[in-house]
């Protein structure tokens, strides 16, 4: 900024180009250490921003200065500058510094992921009403596409659990219309991550977040109750199918419990033992730690063992001309041909035109996307506040976006990040988001040799390893966390649960809406600190806004004026930074009150945004001290105090000088 006028000064400091940064990292790009600092002209009177910027923690560092510009060629701001083209492709910022170490350690990770994917997005296919290969054609194209976008170097993207149960409620168990919710659902995440609208993520709670996982962990656990038992032909809706396995309970196939029990154990079993096994260290036995990568190798592939050996007992059993179990059946063979997603579909009633898909899928549109967004963003801060680096939300929106638009090319349905498979990324030591590109061909391996492994399969098996991955959804602390923090927030909590069992979208929309009233309820009704004696004084805990003058205008004109003799009056402001235009209304009618009766209001504490409005107002009558001490002199008639008039030309200088800057 220039050098202040006349009437005051200025919070003036170096500016820099629109493309250049505050962080130590982006000038180091530019072939600098440090920031440049401010011109010793007017140094007394100027504050530097370098001050007022904490450089957080970043997952990649600057990778080098950038080049020379040729002689007489002035520096542009340039929108493709270094730094630009790393915000928008990330992987740019850590390919160049990639290690043989960082290579091991992502191989090592992507063969770990790939291995619990597999089998998971068969399960997943099965919750989402889809046939088994739809799991797959979601698993890969999440790999690759967050390879070039992601800002996490943990994060997996591919059907989950909470997605597959979206999918199933708003597409009917129609692969056409889950396709194409995936490519519209990319089309709203994409077009939120460019007009940067991560923010309304904030607006849903984490009680309405508990709420809704925990009914969906009954609800995933429960619709698998059927393929554990053996039954066929039950409906989808959760209270249909309570009524309908209760009904048919007595077609219980033995064969399909008994597998499914045992290969719920042996997760059980190999989860334990994961979370039990010691860390190694170097100066162990060579032996011993053979011995340790086996187990550790057994444990983390425990998916696809149990899996394989629910297959293998299908498969004895087949050879003897007996099937005591119901078996996935007949998986097509390699990957689909890219295709633009359906938006008509032909059936034998006619052909189901566009729009009418759309309205068939109704709110989907607007939940799908947006828990996809939640589920994926949630997990990418845990593991990126866990792992001290920082993650861009509206990054994350591009990324997920394109590859719900890409895999939709490839039959996929929505995906998001995973939680259970994230972690697992972590625990192996992943390094950057290349360990997602091994990850990625082996499902692609899957589908060219694998398929005819698949058909031996039983659901049984694939029913154990969904209930045991949404197990941990369900959290059984939240309630008493809760009662004991703040007991409001069962509220919210409970309203999502019980309506998620009827629609989710109500479920969802419910409990946001609760928190929401509470959030407003805050707003409107805050909480004030009052001191009683020969002056009145009154401290708003929180900000002031138009739902809240009211009340505050009724309170203190009952404890101030509904006393005999009325009292004078303190409003201390250190807490209120802003103010609207219906909160200065009011304050001038509370001041026209105090006068009416003869006494005094005066403010304390008055922030420089709040000085700012009420100079705009020109409130006339305002008297504001800058201590406490001076106010209660002053309203005690005590000398030695006077007030500042709230007007230009009574503000003192450096109030003035804020103001102006």
């Amino acid at each position: 900024m220039r050098a202040p006028g006349p009437r005051g000064w200025s919070l003036g400091t170096w500016t820099a180009s629109p493309c250049s940064g505050i962080p130590s990292t982006i000038w180091a790009l530019l072939g600098s250490r440090k920031p440049p600092s401010p011109s010793r002209r007017g140094r007394d009177r100027r504050v530097s921003l370098a001050a007022l910027v904490t450089d957080m923690p970043s997952s990649v560092d600057a990778l080098s200065p950038a080049r020379p510009l040729p002689p007489g060629l002035a520096p542009m701001s340039c929108c493709w500058s270094t730094e630009t083209m790393q915000k928008w492709l990330p992987f740019l910022a850590w390919l160049p510094n990639y290690t043989w170490y960082a290579l091991k350690m992502d191989f090592l990770a992507g063969i770990s992921v790939g291995l619990t994917v597999i089998p998971q997005a068969l399960a997943y296919a099965e919750v989402a009403g889809l046939p088994p290969q739809y799991g797959l054609y979601s698993a890969f194209m999440g790999c690759f596409v967050y390879f070039f976008l992601g800002t996490s170097r943990d994060v997996t993207l591919g059907p989950t659990a909470i997605m597959s149960l979206l999918v199933s409620f708003y597409t009917f168990g129609k692969p056409a219309y889950a396709v194409l919710l995936a490519f519209l659902s990319g089309c709203i995440q994409l077009g939120m991550g460019f007009l940067r609208l991560g923010l309304l993520l904030d607006f849903i709670s984490c009680p309405v977040i508990k709420g809704f996982t925990s009914a969906a962990a009954i609800t995933i656990s429960f619709g698998q109750i059927k393929n554990l038992l053996g039954l066929q032909h039950i409906p989808r809706q959760f209270f249909l199918q309570v009524y309908y396995i209760f009904r048919n309970i007595g077609e219980t196939r033995v064969g399909d419990v008994v597998l499914g029990l045992v290969c719920m154990l042996l997760l059980l079993v190999l989860k334990l033992m994961r979370d039990h096994v010691p860390p190694v260290h170097p100066e162990m036995p060579p032996g011993v730690r053979l011995s340790h990568g086996l187990v550790w190798t057994a444990t983390t592939a425990r998916n696809a063992l149990v899996v394989s050996f629910a297959a293998l007992v299908a498969y004895s059993f087949e050879v003897t001309g007996y099937q005591p179990f119901v078996l996935t059946g007949k998986t097509p063979e390699g990957l689909p041909e890219p295709h633009v997603p359906p938006f008509s579909v032909t059936t034998t009633n006619g052909t189901v035109s566009f729009t009418e898909m759309v309205q068939g899928m109704g709110a989907g549109l607007a939940v799908v996307p947006l828990v996809g967004l939640l589920e994926s963003i949630a997990v990418a801060k845990s593991f990126a506040s866990q792992n001290n680096y920082r993650v861009d939300a509206n990054q994350e929106l591009l990324a997920i976006g394109l590859t719900n638009i890409l895999g939709s090319i490839f039959s996929s349905f929505p995906v998001t990040g995973s939680f259970g498979r994230t972690a697992l990324n972590a625990q192996s030591g992943v390094c950057t988001p290349a360990g997602g590109l091994m990850t990625g061909t082996l499902v692609l391996l899957s589908l060219d040799y694998l398929t005819s492994f698949f058909y031996y399969i039983p659901k049984s098996a694939l029913a154990a390893v969904i209930i045991m991955a949404v197990a941990p959804l369900f959290d059984t602390k939240i309630v008493r966390t809760l009662w004991r923090v703040k007991r409001l927030d069962l509220l919210p909590l409970c309203v999502t649960f019980l309506l998620c069992f009827w629609e989710v979208q109500y479920g969802i929309l419910a409990g946001t809406l609760v928190s929401v009233l509470i959030v407003l309820h805050s707003v409107a009704r805050p909480k004030i600190q009052v001191s009683e004696g020969q002056v009145l004084i009154l401290q708003p805990a929180g900000g002031l806004h138009f739902p809240a003058i009211d009340n505050l205008r009724e309170d203190i004109l009952n404890r101030a004026l509904g006393t005999s003799p009325p009292r004078c009056a303190i409003l201390d402001c250190t807490h209120v930074f802003s103010i609207d235009y219906t909160v200065v209304q009011g304050l001038g009618e509370l001041m026209e009150d105090f006068h009416k009766r003869g006494v005094t209001l005066a403010l304390i504490g008055l922030q420089v945004p709040v000085l700012r409005v009420l100079l705009s107002a020109d409130l006339k009558g305002v008297l504001y001290f800058s201590t406490m001490e001076e106010a209660e002199k002053y309203l005690k008639q005590e000398p030695g105090a006077q007030p500042y008039n709230v007007s230009e030309d009574s503000v003192p200088e450096h109030k003035i000088a804020l103001l102006k800057a």
